[in-house]
């Protein structure tokens, strides 16, 4: 997987609307725009890959995944976006979405400092990182695949295809919304 195109810092420098921080916030606190411009670049990568996910997805852990996906050969993805250091350094509950997918990466802002994903407690072993903002994103480190069993696999990928068919109906029905609640 590859961002597949200009890379990165040069589309930053290219387009004024990219390059600085513009967008993210001084003072540490998480602006949930810049979060929703990340997980569009994430994306709109992914999707250029063959990856297709979903955002905001609920896990069996009671923990919901910022970005959830399955690539070509059906492996799971998760995305745990951060776009303040605080909020990144302040995350205890990410070494949960371990169980849940077979490659997990960050996914920061091109002006979050990445320096602490390099620590053990970030375990760069097992996480892949991402840089994105609104418009694009680039992998910076790739995720290992650490797979996940058959059995565990297949009930992710059932619980994604079927919170992603819910979303459609509801999308085309909102009445419908009230049923199937239990995703």
């Amino acid at each position: 997987m590859t961002s597949q195109g200009v890379p990165f810092p040069a589309l930053a420098a290219a387009d004024p609307l990219r390059a600085g921080a513009a967008g993210v916030p001084a003072s540490g606190d998480a602006d949930p725009g810049t979060a929703k411009a990340v997980a569009r670049g994430i994306a709109r990568l992914f999707a250029r890959n063959d990856i297709w996910c979903l955002p905001e997805m609920p896990l069996r852990s009671g923990r919901r995944a910022d970005l959830m996906g399955v690539d070509a050969k059906g492996h799971v993805i998760i995305v745990e976006i951060k776009v303040s250091r605080a909020d990144l350094l302040g995350d205890g509950k990410w070494p949960d979405y371990l169980d849940h997918c077979d490659r997990f990466f960050w996914g920061l802002h091109p002006s979050l400092d990445r320096a602490c994903l390099e620590t053990p407690a970030f375990r760069p072993d097992a996480c892949g990182v991402i840089v994105a903002d609104g418009y694009d994103a680039e992998i910076l480190r790739p995720a290992p695949t650490l797979p996940l069993a058959a059995a565990r696999r297949r009930a992710e990928v059932e619980r994604l295809a079927r919170a992603a068919l819910r979303r459609q109906v509801v999308a085309a029905d909102p009445h419908c919304a009230t049923f199937g609640a239990g995703l």
